[in-house]
């Protein structure tokens, strides 16, 4: 053990850091979500208790996963005065205990593990990403609702029971034979994207990310390529990396928003952009891509270019066509909009933003109204400018974002 300096035990640090980790091990251990879930809080709670005297351990992840494992089975041994099965229970996971040994490859591995258990198609669809994000990366029911557009007391339910089906069924805790994996591959891929977007831009609050997430999507994204060379998760590595290359430029020193068309293109990783563009070579080779690899490719067009203005906008419309026809979704239509106001000027981009918020589907996206705003802005409109920016603060409620959009309506004429 090494006896901690003062100030040195930063438990919550580690917690964050490790927490989930250690969570995915007692499940694969335990067998059982909810009593591994309790066993991850004993084990934190000892760790409280012993560190600060005896010393953080060499292995700190090894050492929560054993005394999680051994307070599971006190209390079972416990419980089994009032149910003798537990006692049965008990026993058996001891002696696995007394026999197995933790290499540090299958801890690594769980957490993928854990994502296809969370994903299996025997539970029901609108379960296994709810699940997933609360199981594997400890985001809260709230964040996962805001997800959604759902409440947390529906995401709890649903949790609640993809759990009890996992259980029940006995969904085995491993990661699919190759020839399962491709029909259990968009589940997965959609579960990895929504945890990188949750840490690139936080759903709410004083901080614009997450970066811990970010890497954790980036890590659970990079051992999903080398399970399955698939071209789709070539194309989200790509992306994320691409994105995640911009996440120096996105804020100012005072942690206000920056744009992607005011950003300092200097303070990009271009060792991410290397990477990212060659693995969106790789996806687009092989002409089996999808919507993440067509995604992934308009961030390359974006992290070539010197500037907004040199930036190849009749591509990055083409592309995003193609992106229309495999992803007909309004977010995509959104961004399709902006390029072409770009492309051809903002009075055409305004009557493709104003037609999509005619038909109700982004009405409550304040993206959708920063939007509306700023092409009114652009066009002189400063009254319907002024209107839409105040109805995009409405909705916002990432604090850099809301900061951000202030700033915009005090910089209106008459403001």
């Amino acid at each position: 053990m090494n006896r901690p300096a003062d100030g040195a035990l930063d438990l919550e640090a580690l917690y964050r850091r490790e927490s989930r980790r250690v969570l995915a091990t007692l499940i694969r251990l335990l067998g059982d979500f909810d009593l591994a879930e309790e066993a991850l809080q004993d084990a934190f709670a000892a760790a409280l208790r012993q560190w600060p005297e005896q010393g953080v351990p060499d292995n700190p992840r090894a050492w929560l996963v054993s005394a999680g494992r051994f307070k599971a089975i006190d209390g079972l041994r416990r419980r089994a005065r009032f149910d003798a099965s537990l006692g049965l229970i008990a026993d058996q996971l001891a002696t696995d205990a007394a026999t197995d040994t933790l290499e540090a490859d299958d801890v690594e591995d769980d957490r993928l593990r854990l994502i296809f258990t969370c994903c299996h198609p025997a539970l029901p669809a609108d379960a296994r990403v709810p699940l997933t994000l609360r199981e594997v990366c400890g985001l809260t029911t709230e964040e996962i609702a805001r997800a959604f557009l759902a409440s947390p007391t529906a995401i709890a339910q649903r949790i609640v029971r993809a759990k009890r089906k996992i259980r029940d069924a006995a969904i085995p805790y491993q990661v699919p034979a190759r020839a399962e994996l491709p029909e259990r591959l968009d589940q997965v891929l959609r579960v990895i994207y929504l945890v990188f977007n949750e840490g690139y831009a936080a759903s709410e609050g004083d901080s614009l990310v997450r970066a811990d997430l970010s890497a954790e999507a980036l890590r659970l994204g990079g051992l999903l390529l080398d399970l399955l060379p698939d071209p789709e998760v070539a194309g989200l590595l790509a992306l994320m990396l691409l994105s995640e290359a911009r996440r120096p430029a996105r804020t100012d020193a005072a942690g206000a928003l920056v744009r992607l068309f005011d950003q300092d293109r200097s303070l990009w990783d271009r060792q991410l952009i290397a990477q990212g563009c060659q693995l969106v070579e790789r996806a687009l080779r092989s002409r089996r891509f999808g919507p993440y690899s067509l995604q992934a490719a308009i961030a390359a067009v974006h992290a070539e270019a010197a500037s907004a203005e040199t930036t190849d906008w009749a591509q990055i419309v083409g592309l995003y066509d193609l992106l229309l026809r495999l992803e007909p979704t309004p977010v995509v239509a959104l961004n399709r909009a902006v390029a072409i106001a770009m492309l051809r000027g903002p009075a055409t981009g305004l009557a493709l933003v104003e037609a999509l918020l005619a038909d109700g589907q982004l009405a409550d996206y304040h993206l959708a109204h920063a939007t509306l705003a700023d092409l009114h802005r652009q066009l002189g409109h400063t009254e319907a400018a002024r209107v839409a920016y105040r109805q995009a603060l409405a909705l916002a409620r990432l604090a850099p974002e809301r900061a951000f959009l202030e700033a915009q309506l005090r910089a209106l004429p008459g403001a």
